[in-house]
C-alpha cells in the first residue's frame, strides 16, 4: 500500500465490559493488530471499562471520563454488559445503564442489527433450512425514543398501599422522520423494499409512527416500496417466512424484541452484531457510532473459552464500513467469516452433534488465517 492510498488514521474506544466481551473482544484486538501492521488500518485503540467492571472500579456504569472519550472516539466497540454478582447494585448503577448512557449521550438513534443465515448453518437455525438459507434482513430499529426513555418512568405506592409501575411510549414527528430516511435510504442499497412495524391498532404512537412513515416515504423515498405490519404479526411471520423481508423499520421497544427473533433465525444470538448511529454531522459528514454484538455477556460460560467471537467480529466490519469508509476491508472479514463456517469450524453454540467444536481463540485464528488469504487472493 503506497503513501498516498495509505488509511485514515482512526480513533476507537474500546469498551470489552463483562462476561465474555473481553474474550470476544480480543479476538478483533488479533484483527487490529495485523490490519494495522499491512497497512490496511491506522486503527488506534484506548480500552476503558464499562458495566459491572465499571461499577467495580467507579461504583457507575461508565465513569465520566470513559464517556468523555467516546464522545471523541471515532467509534466505540462494545462487547458485552452484566452478570449475577451485579444484581443487587441502584437502578441508575446497573450494568446495562452504562450501554443506555452511552446511547444517549452519543445520540445514537438508528440501531442497525442484519440477520444473515449462511449456508452452512441453515441447519443450526431453528426453523427449517429451507425457511432459512440465505436469509439476509436488516432491522432498522429507533434507539434514543420510545417506551424505554419516556416519562415518566417510576413504580409508585398508591393510597390503597398498592404499587403500580408505569413506563411511557413517547414519540415525535421528527424522531420518526429520520429512522424512516436511514431504513429507506438502507433498503435503496439493498432490495429496495422497507416493512414498517407498530401497533396502530392499539397505540395512539403506533397511529403517529405509521403516518409518519408513509408520509416522508410519499415525500422523498417514493421509489422504494413500502409495506407496513402491525409488530406482533410481524414476529409471527418472521417465523413463518423470513425471507419475504428486506428492512423491517420499528421503534425502540418492539426492534428490541423482533431482533432477537430474528436472531434464532440464524442459529445463533452469538452470530449477530449491530451498529447504532447517531445524525450526520453537516460539516463532517461523520456519524457519531457505536458497534457491539446482539448476544449478551453470557455468564454462564465466561471464561471457558466457548464464546462464539463471530458476532463481535462482524460488529467490527461494520465499524469499517460505516465509521472509517473501509467497505472493502469489511466485505472481506465478511467474506472471512463465510468461508470459515463453509471449512465446517464452529463454535459451540453452532457445532451441532458432528463437529468438534473450537474455543473462542481458535475460532479468532482460524478467522484471521482466512481473511489474510482473502485479502491476499485478492
Amino acid at each position: 500500500m503506497t503513501a498516498s492510498s495509505a488509511p485514515a488514521r482512526s480513533n476507537i474506544l474500546v469498551l470489552p465490559g463483562d462476561g465474555i466481551g473481553p474474550e470476544a473482544m480480543a479476538e478483533v484486538d488479533k484483527i487490529i493488530a495485523w490490519t494495522n501492521a499491512q497497512g490496511l488500518t491506522a486503527i488506534e485503540t484506548e480500552v476503558d471499562l464499562v458495566g459491572g467492571a465499571a461499577y467495580d472500579a467507579h461504583k457507575a456504569a461508565i465513569s465520566d471520563a470513559a464517556m468523555d472519550k467516546a464522545l471523541t472516539a471515532d467509534a466505540v466497540l462494545f462487547g458485552a454488559v452484566g452478570g449475577p454478582q451485579w444484581d443487587g447494585v441502584p437502578y441508575d448503577a446497573r450494568p446495562e445503564a452504562g450501554l443506555l448512557r452511552l446511547r444517549k449521550d452519543l445520540a445514537l438513534f438508528a440501531n442497525l442489527r442484519p440477520a444473515i443465515c449462511y449456508p452452512a448453518l441453515a441447519s443450526a437455525s431453528s426453523l427449517k433450512p429451507e425457511l432459512v438459507e440465505g436469509l439476509d434482513i436488516l432491522i432498522v430499529r429507533e434507539l434514543t425514543g420510545g417506551v424505554y426513555f419516556g416519562e415518566p418512568k417510576e413504580v409508585v405506592t398508591l393510597e390503597n398501599g398498592e404499587q403500580r409501575g408505569v413506563d411511557t411510549q413517547v414519540y415525535t414527528t421528527n424522531e420518526i422522520e429520520r429512522i424512516a430516511a436511514v431504513a429507506f435510504e438502507l433498503a435503496r442499497t439493498r432490495s429496495n423494499q422497507v416493512c414498517s412495524m407498530e401497533k396502530n391498532n392499539v397505540m395512539r404512537s403506533g397511529v403517529l409512527w405509521k403516518q409518519v412513515v408513509t408520509a416522508t416515504h410519499a415525500k422523498a423515498y417514493s421509489d422504494v416500496e413500502l409495506s407496513h405490519m402491525l409488530a406482533d404479526a410481524g414476529g409471527m411471520q418472521l417465523v413463518r417466512a423470513p425471507k419475504q423481508f428486506d428492512v423491517i423499520v420499528t421503534d425502540n421497544l418492539f426492534g428490541d424484541m423482533l431482533s432477537d427473533v430474528a436472531a434464532m433465525l440464524t442459529g445463533s444470538l452469538g452470530m449477530l452484531p449491530s451498529a447504532s448511529l447517531g445524525a450526520e454531522d453537516p460539516e463532517t459528514g461523520k456519524r457519531k457510532a457505536m458497534y457491539e454484538p446482539v448476544h449478551g455477556s453470557a455468564p454462564d460460560i465466561a471464561g471457558q473459552g466457548k464464546a462464539n467471537p463471530i458476532a463481535m467480529v462482524a460488529s467490527f466490519a461494520m465499524m469499517l464500513r460505516y465509521s472509517l469508509g473501509l467497505g472493502d476491508l469489511a466485505t472481506q472479514v465478511e467474506a472471512a467469516i463465510a468461508n470459515v463456517f463453509d471449512q465446517g469450524i464452529r463454535t459451540g453454540d453452532i457445532a451441532g452433534s458432528d463437529i468438534t467444536p473450537v474455543s473462542t481463540s481458535q475460532m479468532g485464528d482460524a478467522l484471521l488465517a482466512e481473511l489474510q488469504r482473502v485479502i491476499e487472493a485478492g
